[in-house]
C-alpha cells in the first residue's frame, strides 16, 4: 500500500474575490485521491509564484503568508507521521479527521476482549461449555497482566499490536507465568480469537499472528494396560463411593465418553442399535458431534448395576456421577490401593479406550475415530497409540504369511 503524501500550495482563480484576491488553497494527495483546504490566506495574482508555492518577495506581508504555509506544511506531515506510527490507513479520509481534530476513538484490547467474553458467557450452555468460559476468563487476566508487565499500561490500542507482541507475550508466559509449552499455546490460541474478532471488525489492519507458528509438542499420553484394567475391575473396595467411582471411570474406559458426557447422559440415550445390541446415542457436549457406541459387556454390567440407584433415579441418569475435581481426588486413591503408579485422571479413561481397548485389539482407527465423535482422524491419532504389543503380533502375522 502507498503511503507517500504530497502537499502542494495553490491559488484558486475559480474563487477569486471581488477585490480580485486569489485565495491560497492546501492540496493534499495521498494514494491517488486530493484533499483540498482552505488555508484562509489572500494574495494579488500577481505576487503570487505558482512554480515557488509561495508569495513573492521579501516584504512583511510575503513572510507572514510564507511563513504560516510553512506551519501548514509540517502540520500536514506531522498527521501523515502519526498515521503510520499509529498503524491506521494512511488514506485522505484518516488525514481529513486528524486535520479537523476529529479523533477516532481507539479501540481498546482488553475492552474487546471482556466484550467478546461478555457475549460467550450468555451463550454458557448453549454454544459453550463453563469450562471454556472459565478458560477465556484466565486469558483475559493474563493478557491484562502481561500488558502491565510490559508497558505499564493498563489497556493498549489494538492498533500497537504487532508481532514482537505475540513473541513477547510467549516469553512471558513460559518465563513469569512458568507455563509449558503446550499450555503457553493453548491461551495464545485463545488470545488468537480475540485478534481475529479485530480484524474482521476492521479495528486492526494487520494479522500480529502472521508468520507465528503455534506448533503444539507432542505429549506421551497415559493410558491404562489390560492388566490394570483387570486388577482395577476385580479390586474390593472398603467403601462404596471408591466402588461408584471405580465403576464410572471403567465405563468411560469401555465406551471412551468424556467426563461431561458421561455425567449427562440420560437412560433414553441407550438403545437397540441396528445388529440388536445395546449402544449409545449420544452427543458430545464439547463439539456437538453425534457419538454410536456398541455397549461391551463390562460397560453393560455396569449400566445394569446402577439401574436402580436413587441418584440415577431422580436425575434420569445412566450413573450416579460426582463432580469432575471429587472424580480426580478419588482416582488418586483408587490407584494407590491398586497398585497403579500412573497419575489418574479422569480423562485417562478415554485414552485407554482408543488404545487399549479398541486399537490394540484389531479395531481399525477409522471405527475408534467415529465412536469417539471426532471430526478429524488426526485428533484420534493423538488419543490412540500403537502398542509394543500391537506391533509385535501384526509382525508375526506378516512372518506367517512370509512363510507361505
Amino acid at each position: 500500500m502507498d503511503t507517500k503524501i504530497s502537499i502542494l500550495f495553490y491559488g484558486r482563480k475559480a474563487k477569486t474575490t471581488k477585490d480580485n484576491l486569489l485565495p491560497i488553497y492546501l492540496r493534499v494527495t495521498l494514494q491517488g485521491r486530493r484533499l483540498e483546504l482552505s488555508t484562509h490566506r489572500y494574495v494579488s495574482p500577481d505576487r503570487w509564484s505558482v512554480e515557488a508555492g509561495k508569495m513573492k518577495g521579501s516584504s512583511a506581508e510575503a513572510r507572514s503568508v510564507n511563513a504560516y504555509l510553512d506551519t501548514l506544511r509540517a502540520k500536514a506531515y506531522g498527521h501523515h507521521r502519526e498515521l503510520l506510527e499509529e498503524g491506521r490507513p494512511v488514506t485522505v479520509e484518516a488525514f481529513k479527521e486528524k486535520w479537523m481534530g476529529v479523533e477516532e476513538k481507539p479501540v481498546m484490547l482488553l475492552e474487546v476482549f471482556r466484550m467478546h467474553n461478555e457475549q460467550m458467557s450468555q451463550l454458557v450452555g448453549k454454544d459453550y461449555a463453563p469450562g471454556t468460559m472459565e478458560r477465556y476468563a484466565t486469558s483475559l487476566q493474563h493478557t491484562g497482566d502481561f500488558i502491565r508487565w510490559k508497558y505499564g499500561l493498563e489497556d493498549m490500542d489494538v492498533r500497537k499490536l504487532s508481532y514482537g507482541f505475540i513473541t513477547d507475550y510467549e516469553f512471558w508466559f513460559k518465563t513469569v507465568r512458568n507455563c509449558a509449552h503446550n499450555t503457553t499455546m493453548k491461551y495464545l490460541a485463545n488470545f488468537k480469537k480475540v485478534i481475529h474478532l479485530c480484524l474482521k471488525n476492521g479495528w486492526l489492519e494487520r494479522d500480529p499472528f502472521l508468520g507465528y507458528k503455534m506448533s503444539k509438542r507432542e505429549v506421551v499420553r497415559e493410558c491404562l494396560t489390560e492388566a490394570e484394567l483387570q486388577r482395577m475391575a476385580e479390586k474390593e473396595f472398603v467403601t462404596d463411593r471408591l466402588g461408584q467411582v471405580r465403576d464410572v471411570f471403567l465405563f468411560s474406559c469401555y465406551t471412551g465418553l468424556a467426563y461431561v458426557d458421561v455425567q449427562q447422559l440420560k437412560r433414553s440415550e441407550i438403545g437397540e442399535g441396528m445388529d440388536g445390541q445395546r449402544w449409545v446415542f449420544t452427543r458430545r457436549q464439547k463439539t456437538e458431534t453425534l457419538s454410536r457406541i456398541p455397549l461391551l459387556p463390562v460397560a453393560q454390567a455396569i449400566v445394569d448395576r446402577y439401574q436402580n440407584h436413587p441418584q440415577c433415579l431422580y436425575q434420569d441418569r445412566v450413573l450416579p456421577v460426582l463432580s469432575n475435581q471429587k472424580m480426580n481426588a478419588y482416582l488418586k486413591e483408587i490407584a494407590d490401593v491398586c497398585g497403579i503408579r500412573k497419575t489418574l485422571t479422569f480423562h485417562i479413561a478415554r485414552h485407554t479406550f482408543a488404545t487399549t481397548v479398541t486399537l490394540s485389539n484389531g479395531v481399525p482407527i477409522e471405527t475408534v475415530s467415529r465412536m469417539l465423535g471426532h471430526t478429524n482422524i488426526k485428533t484420534t491419532q493423538h488419543y490412540a497409540k500403537i502398542l509394543d504389543k500391537k506391533v509385535g503380533e501384526d509382525m508375526q502375522k506378516l512372518r506367517e504369511r512370509l512363510k507361505l
